[in-house]
């Protein structure tokens, strides 16, 4: 590591912290549970605002650091603080209120400072919280969200481009990890070492700018809404079938990946991630790595791995967290890239799934299906596409799959859950299909720039998968080859 690379490791360490502890988890960790602690102490306090208590969350985590400081002020500095502090500890015996929200990662892997959310993704706290506080903030003021990006995004991108510089860029972001349980989280394990911009930092974070950028837009003569139910509005929602995510037009979590973007990519990225940098040194009086003529670079390098990521990518749920077993026997790799991608549709399950636990549910049912009926290895799909927003990890991108006879080892499988013989799945599931699965593997270097696609129907004579309606539409697609 370059000595530059150092410094930014050590100056990292200020902001996301790793602990070395036993690990411990005696709370549910999910967002359900921090919502309803959150009401407790919105009940005890009658005339509580979404701010003060906000605020008093931030006071309780240690969170008044001088970047925080410099744009929110410090949360000691009213009058309410201390009686608000006592509130939150003595509502809920959770503790999510004076340890869950800090960030840290223990030398074991795991991360804490996260919650798993509804729909199956995990989130950190803090910057989703630093991000209400700034959008309340500047309603309450009637000004801009004064450092809304630097506070959920940019810091932590910055310092996770530089302290590991060294490192290719995609490797200066994440992990994702999985939970000890799905019905009762209470350990969350990394899958391989953290960045100082773990996947849970980064969800948080674009949650954190959302929700931030909704509440400062509020009209000068609408109150924001109580701290729970901001975040029951974007985290518990309820999808109908035959709309899905199609009629929802309101911001949810689902969502998170295509609403920040449109709200971030307008800026210059790079510009604000430098300007954010160079505040870190100015506070810290660290001014001197502004100088280093490398500095520009690696965070050019890391923007566009970000981009890519958690922009152009769709969010995968992995197999740990939809429950799958183990694969039978040994694994066969790919040999990358793959030339060809064939479309399919489950027939069974023949319903759309509108949440993480069906599609969880469908998940395991036809991984037991091809493995016990079928005797197969493992589920045969490489990629399956939900109706909840998410892309769902078969056999993944490195292995071999079951999905079209005779041409498994040339070509991903992606099946898209439901019966597609009279209808179609819903356009946000078609474009996560056609538009950023598909994209994700071609510029990650999965699947050839110049690749076919074909229905499953057309590679083998005795089905008719992909539905004939689904069929229809893939042929209109600009790489479908009859």
């Amino acid at each position: 590591m370059t000595l530059l690379g150092q410094s930014f490791f050590v100056l990292a360490s200020f902001y996301f912290c790793t602990v070395y502890s036993r690990p411990t988890g005696v709370h549910l960790r999910n967002m359900d549970s921090f919502i309803r602690a959150v009401q407790q102490v919105e009940d005890s306090n009658p005339n509580l605002s979404p701010l003060a208590l906000v605020r008093a969350l931030r006071r309780t985590a240690g969170h008044d650091d001088a970047m925080t400081i410099h744009f929110l002020g410090a949360s000691y500095n009213h009058s309410d603080a201390e009686v608000l502090e006592t509130a939150i500890l003595n509502a809920s015996s959770f503790s999510f209120f004076d340890k869950a929200i800090h960030h840290i990662v223990t030398d074991y892997g795991e991360e804490r400072g996260v919650v798993l959310t509804p729909d199956g993704t995990t989130v950190a706290l803090a910057p989703l919280l630093l991000g209400i506080e700034s959008g309340l903030k500047a309603h309450m003021e009637a000004t801009p969200a004064a450092g809304l990006f630097p506070l959920t995004l940019g810091r932590m991108l910055g310092l996770s481009f530089l302290s590991l510089q060294d490192f290719p860029p995609s490797s200066r972001l994440g992990p994702n990890g999985c939970w000890d349980s799905v019905d009762q989280p209470k350990v969350f394990k990394l899958s391989w070492p953290a960045t100082q911009a773990t996947d849970a930092l980064i969800n948080g974070g674009m949650d954190g700018a959302i929700l931030g950028m909704d509440l400062s837009s509020l009209p000068a003569s609408k109150q924001p809404q109580a701290l729970s139910n901001i975040l029951k509005g974007y985290y518990s929602f309820n999808l109908h079938e035959g709309q899905g995510l199609d009629a929802v037009s309101s911001h949810i979590s689902p969502r998170r990946r295509g609403i920040s973007r449109s709200i971030l990519e307008p800026l210059d990225l790079h510009s604000q991630v430098m300007e954010t940098l160079a505040l870190v040194w100015k506070l810290e009086k660290t001014e001197w790595i502004g100088l280093d003529t490398g500095v520009g670079n690696a965070v050019k390098d890391g923007l566009q791995a970000f981009v890519h990521k958690y922009w152009d990518c769709p969010q995968i749920i992995p197999r740990c967290q939809w429950g799958a077993k183990a694969h039978k026997g040994t694994p066969i790799p790919l040999s990358l890239p793959l030339q060809f991608l064939y479309v399919h549709h489950t027939y069974e399950p023949s319903s759309p799934c509108l949440s993480f636990p069906n599609c969880s549910r469908d998940m395991r049912a036809m991984q037991r299906f091809h493995q016990e009926d079928r005797g197969w290895n493992d589920i045969g799909y490489s990629f399956v596409v939900g109706s909840d927003g998410y892309v769902y990890e078969g056999r993944g991108w490195n292995l071999l799959g079951k999905h079209t006879r005779g041409h498994n080892a040339i070509g991903y499988g992606v099946s898209i859950i439901g019966n597609y013989t009279s209808s179609l799945p819903s356009r946000h599931a078609i474009d996560l299909l056609r538009h950023h699965l598909i994209r994700c593997a071609v510029d990650g270097g999965r699947l050839a720039a110049n690749y076919t696609i074909h229905g499953h129907r057309q590679m083998v004579n005795y089905t008719t998968c992909p539905g004939d309606a689904f069929f229809s539409e893939i042929r209109s697609w600009e790489h479908f080859r009859v």
